[in-house]
């Protein structure tokens, strides 16, 4: 029970990585905030985990916008109390060569991964900073926090960004007693994964299975795709870490596709 009696809020936990995130954090003994786009799904999510014995709440969060991360974060705080850790989770994805490329995409891309993580960074840190008890803020980035792959311009930049963000959160939040870091995950098969299979596949004309062999995990050193269980587990180690040796820094979860 590594987080036993801690507030978590995860982003973007009603499926995939998000949800796997806040499942290890009930089972660790957080009481968990599912905060999604839709509000059906997190209530589902959140009905699942309290069948398990957890306390959870559901909450709609548009990430991107300024009025729903703060009556979100005012509503969590209200009700489960003021959050320890933030996991800034929320992600969608874009597949299209610069040339192609629309504005508006590359808008809304940006909007929800950085606008995203800076308002809800904010809106955490604005509740915490006054408690003195400190806490954790963990992103999720990407292997593509540190690499490039074609036809994912907007969704690269963004997960670069998230180091700055980071970085800059653990100098300012350390007198605060709040640390922060990335997980870097290389390919995981959610619904955000298997939606670019198909969509890759035609861009590059190639097969789907070459996009996932040649493409997706060419560069792993076992030819693996990294599994959500992984990522949970290096967010409960994040999460319930008990000093401020660890912050500032990422931690590349893929097979060994990047090394660093």
């Amino acid at each position: 029970m590594r987080m036993n009696g801690k507030v978590a809020i995860v982003t973007g936990a009603a499926s995939g990585i998000g949800l796997e995130i806040a499942t290890a954090y009930a089972r660790e003994g957080a009481k968990v905030c599912i905060a999604d786009i839709s509000i059906d799904a997190a209530q589902a999510a959140a009905a699942q985990l309290e069948k398990s014995g957890a306390t959870a709440l559901a909450i709609a969060m548009d990430v991107s916008n300024e009025q729903a991360v703060d009556d979100g974060f005012a509503q969590v705080a209200k009700t489960l109390g003021i959050p320890d850790v933030l996991v800034s989770n929320a992600g969608i994805q874009h597949i299209d060569p610069i040339e192609n490329l629309s504005l508006e995409n590359w808008r809304h891309m940006l909007a929800i991964h950085l606008d995203g993580a800076f308002l809800t960074t904010r809106a955490f840190t604005r509740l915490v900073y006054p408690t003195g008890r400190g806490g954790a803020v963990i992103y999720t980035g990407s292997v593509h926090s540190y690499e490039a792959s074609l036809l994912k311009a907007p969704y690269v930049t963004a997960k670069h960004g998230l180091l700055g963000l980071c970085r800059v959160l653990a100098k300012e939040g350390a007198k605060h007693k709040v640390r922060s870091n990335v997980i870097c995950p290389g390919f995981v098969r959610t619904p955000l994964v298997e939606k670019q299979i198909p969509e890759q596949a035609k861009e590059l004309n190639l097969s789907e299975e070459d996009v996932i062999r040649k493409v997706m995990l060419k560069e792993t050193v076992d030819g693996e795709f990294t599994t959500l269980q992984d990522v949970a587990e290096v967010a409960v180690f994040l999460a319930a870490f008990p000093s401020s040796a660890l912050t500032g820094q990422s931690i590349v979860v893929s097979h060994g596709w990047h090394m660093s």
